[in-house]
């Protein structure tokens, strides 16, 4: 995509850092690219869901926290910029949690009622509901889905001053509500090694569009969108005195007028941007779709290819060509792999007849939540399966050797067979997405999987990066860097487990997903990515600094 005219952008406020970061001259450079040559020979990123990192390391010792905006008593300090309604007024209590606080069939409950009247601040989830509801809530409590999507973060995100998360959320109130995670085990890993603190999400929005930031830093492309059979679905969006799309959806006339009334109605708020939102003639998915090859959200339909979903389906997304991390790595013959959690169940659940029940894709108990023996697996968080380089019927070569089960990323760990660059997604019971996971689970779990790979002989010379594809909704108090019309989003947090990390420190380097990109490319000597150009030259433009490698939070000297 190329560079669209910039003045349609909201005006984010200026990231305050405590450290800017600056380029290093070729002299500096050379050394710490020698360094990381020599002693990084193993990148694994490990990719969780949904949560903002106010919402679980606000308290985090040393970071840019919560203790920024509220005192010792929770009240709120002047730096917070307390939530408004949809008009712009101060709000002056936070809706009601729309739908419930919980999951359905979650205990202890916590009912839409019960969470009425809460300050407009953020809250202790553990401890808010006790009065009205008896409820203690915990990290292993599953609560509410929060919307999470391409223009809603905008419009929550409110030029920067993050005020407007309970207006434009499906939840209300619930966006403000955190975590305390101070002794999970992923906290104990940031406090042994490096927890970075202005971590923002690639994209703005869900999980879909960045998964696929993850790969190729850019948004897939649905030719011809307008007159496609399918018809997917096109967002209806706020236009400008001179007729130009904002980044903000029309409203439905019967749209509550006030976030204490209800729930926004948006006219559309579909998954593709209008024709050239982006400035470059194209239809651009920036909400969930799914991919044209099983697993995928859509069965098949023609018996004599299985592996195919659905065409005719508006949310079935047409191969993608873009060029993603994954070729650049192959091009230079560096082995990589996308391990998935439950993958080898998936493809077989996918292949069924569309009549059959899905037990892998997308499933869960009669309630909602994932379960050991309904997994969750989510089609749409598995990006290189959208890509014409996977078809299973003309590559079946490379796909079986990229895209893997995640039981193989422990035994290739233990036998010291982990190519270079692997990435890891877990299955829905173990990624904290909200609605359906709870925290706890999927601590557990990384966790024991973070320990499979110190174990591991190829660990003295790896890197492991933990983090979140978005916010999933939930509320952060730090503004984004002003960059390009794709993002980038809401805080979230990141963790970099090395032997060679900076131990017990809180890196304040600026960060995006696209920093993961950053670092393989720079430790393996490959082009940056076209999207990840058009970020720094955005941020330059905005008299910002370019989003950092990760290798600050490495000691390479």
């Amino acid at each position: 995509m190329k560079t669209p005219a910039l003045p349609r952008r909201p005006h984010w406020m200026p990231l305050a850092l405590a450290a800017a970061l600056s380029p290093l001259a070729p002299s500096q450079a050379a050394p710490l690219d020698a360094a990381l040559r020599e002693k990084v020979q193993n990148i694994v990123v490990i990719y969780a869901e949904n949560r903002s990192f106010d919402n679980l390391f606000g308290r985090f010792p040393g970071a840019e926290g919560l203790d920024t905006v509220l005192d010792a008593q929770g009240r709120p300090t002047p730096a917070y910029a307390p939530q408004r309604d949809r008009d712009g007024r101060v709000l002056p209590v936070l809706p009601q949690s729309w739908g419930g606080v919980t999951a359905p069939g979650v205990s202890p409950a916590v009912t839409q009622a019960q969470s009425a009247n809460l300050p407009n601040r953020p809250f202790d989830l553990a401890t808010a509901f006790q009065a009205s509801a008896g409820a203690t809530l915990s990290t292993a409590t599953v609560t509410h889905d929060l919307v999470h999507r391409f223009f809603e973060n905008q419009m929550q995100i409110d030029g920067g001053k993050n005020d407007q998360f309970a207006a434009w959320s499906n939840v209300g109130g619930l966006v403000m509500g955190h975590f305390d995670t101070h002794d999970a085990a992923l906290t104990r890993l940031a406090r042994e090694y490096v927890l970075a603190d202005h971590f923002f999400q690639g994209a703005f929005g869900g999980s879909f569009l960045n998964h696929q930031y993850l790969i190729c830093a850019c948004a897939p492309e649905y030719p011809n969108a307008d007159t496609a059979p399918a018809h997917p679905s096109l967002t209806e969006l706020e236009v400008d005195a001179q007729g130009r799309p904002l980044p903000r959806l029309k409203l439905a006339a019967r749209s509550p007028a006030s976030a204490l009334d209800g729930r926004p109605v948006f006219a559309l708020a579909g998954n593709l941007a209008p024709k050239n939102y982006f400035g470059d003639g194209t239809f651009r998915a920036v909400n969930t779709m799914q991919p044209a090859y099983q697993p995928s959200g859509n069965p098949p339909t023609d018996p004599q290819h299985p592996m195919r979903a659905d065409p005719a389906k508006g949310t079935t997304l047409p191969p993608q060509t873009s060029a993603t991390i994954g070729d650049l790595l192959t091009q230079k013959k560096i082995g990589w792999a996308w391990y998935a959690g439950a993958w080898a169940e998936a493809l077989a659940d996918g292949q069924q007849p569309a009549s059959a029940k899905r037990r892998v894709i997308y499933a869960s108990e009669s309630n909602g939540v994932t379960s050991p023996a309904a997994p969750g697996f989510q089609p749409h968080h598995q990006p290189f399966n959208y890509y014409a380089a996977f078809d299973p019927e003309q590559h079946a070569t490379a796909r079986a050797e990229h895209l893997r089960d995640g039981r193989a990323l422990r035994k290739d760990a233990a036998a010291g067979t982990l190519p270079p660059v692997a990435f890891y997604k877990p299955e829905g019971l173990y990624n904290q997405h909200p609605g359906y996971a709870s925290v706890a689970e999927g601590d557990r779990q990384i966790a024991e999987l973070v320990a499979a790979l110190q174990a591991s002989p190829q660990w003295p010379h790896m890197v492991i990066v933990i983090t979140y594809d978005e916010n999933g909704g939930a509320w952060d108090h730090v503004a984004p860097p002003r960059g390009d019309l794709l993002g980038p989003g809401t805080r979230i947090p990141a963790i970099v487990v090395s032997p060679l990390a900076r131990k017990g420190t809180v890196d304040k380097t600026p960060y995006d997903t696209g920093s993961v990109l950053r670092l393989i490319s720079r430790r393996f000597e490959l082009p940056l990515l076209p999207g990840l150009r058009q970020r720094d030259e955005a941020l330059k433009a905005h008299g910002q600094p370019a989003m950092g490698d990760l290798t600050a939070a490495l000691r390479l000297d």
